[in-house]
């Protein structure tokens, strides 16, 4: 999972402006990390606030990850860079809607609909279908919404954050829908690296006891 933030732990202003917290060398970092996973995972939340393409832009990268959007009520625009190419493009959706789902296949994208308990994408059976693909490292770029299910399903191996020496005060935060009442329910996380890039950190940590199987 990774996140841009504030020192304070800001992705974003309260009106939603996050370009840019990190400086150049830290985006440029970032797009190495997405270049060596098999997908990117987003949600339709991000695709219509920031327009992301979600794509690798470094000199000489020919290969593309996988996009994948969880979009519950198919919101995702046919114009959204998104789905620009190259690279292929899944959108996962709770309830397909024929006439939106036509529109994005139009634009080349593969449409499934996968429909959780809760009205939602089911994400454990997302991250069975990427598996089944051969998907071994989802590089997840979303918004709090996302970040905090992922978070609380515990389906987070890694968290990849880029702090910026600044602080944004009110602002959104980097994982949303936790309700600890406690910080003892909090899941404790170890360090793995903290790393300066340009004038900002790199930092890496994983939830404890899962270090043995990812490097």
């Amino acid at each position: 999972m990774k996140v841009a933030a504030s020192l304070d732990g800001r992705t974003a202003l309260a009106n939603g402006s996050s370009q840019w917290i990190t400086g150049s060398q830290a985006r440029a970092d970032g797009h190495a990390w997405r270049h060596r996973a098999g997908a990117i995972l987003s949600a339709s939340g991000t695709v219509l606030a920031d327009d992301p393409r979600l794509d690798v832009r470094l000199p000489g990268c020919a290969r593309q990850p996988q996009r994948v959007v969880l979009d519950s009520r198919l919101r995702t625009p046919p114009t959204a860079r998104v789905l620009a190419p190259p690279g292929q493009v899944l959108v996962l959706c709770a309830l397909e809607d024929a006439a939106r789902a036509s529109q994005l296949r139009a634009r080349g994208a593969e449409v499934l609909a996968m429909a959780g308990g809760d009205g939602r994408v089911d994400i454990p059976a997302m991250l069975t279908l990427l598996a089944d693909r051969g998907i071994n490292e989802l590089h997840v770029e979303a918004g709090a919404t996302l970040n905090g299910a992922l978070v609380a399903g515990g389906h987070v191996d890694e968290v990849l954050a880029y702090v910026a020496p600044v602080l944004l005060g009110a602002g959104r935060g980097m994982a949303d829908g936790l309700a600890l009442g406690a910080l003892s329910q909090a899941d404790r996380m170890r360090f793995v690296e903290v790393q300066p890039v340009g004038d900002d950190l790199r930092v890496r940590a994983r939830p404890l006891g899962r270090d043995a199987f990812l490097d």
